[in-house]
């Protein structure tokens, strides 16, 4: 399955809501966990980025209907990143020669 390294930035309305972040989460954690999503680990971070989750994902098409459901609501802004791990990453090498 996919993985996928998200980085959240909370929007003024998500400042000003910043005591439901917790709660928020685990509503969209529930949420996506319906569209074959499943957080590996979330954490809420110091520097560019508020929170950076790890997410398993079945497809892109699933993982950013998902993130664009939970964004709608206003409190958040997301960059994706498609991680690859070592055995994917030698498969991508493998292409080019």
């Amino acid at each position: 399955m996919p993985r996928y390294v998200v980085l959240y930035d909370w929007t003024e309305q998500g400042v000003r809501n910043f005591k439901d972040s917790v709660d928020r989460y685990e509503a969209a954690k529930s949420q996506l966990e319906g569209l074959g999503i499943r957080f590996a680990d979330t954490y809420w971070t110091l520097g560019s980025h508020d929170i950076v989750s790890i997410v398993d994902a079945p497809d892109d098409e699933s993982l950013a209907a998902g993130l664009l459901a939970v964004a709608g609501a206003g409190n958040i802004r997301t960059t994706t990143l498609r991680a690859f791990n070592a055995a994917e990453m030698k498969g991508v090498i493998g292409k080019v020669a």
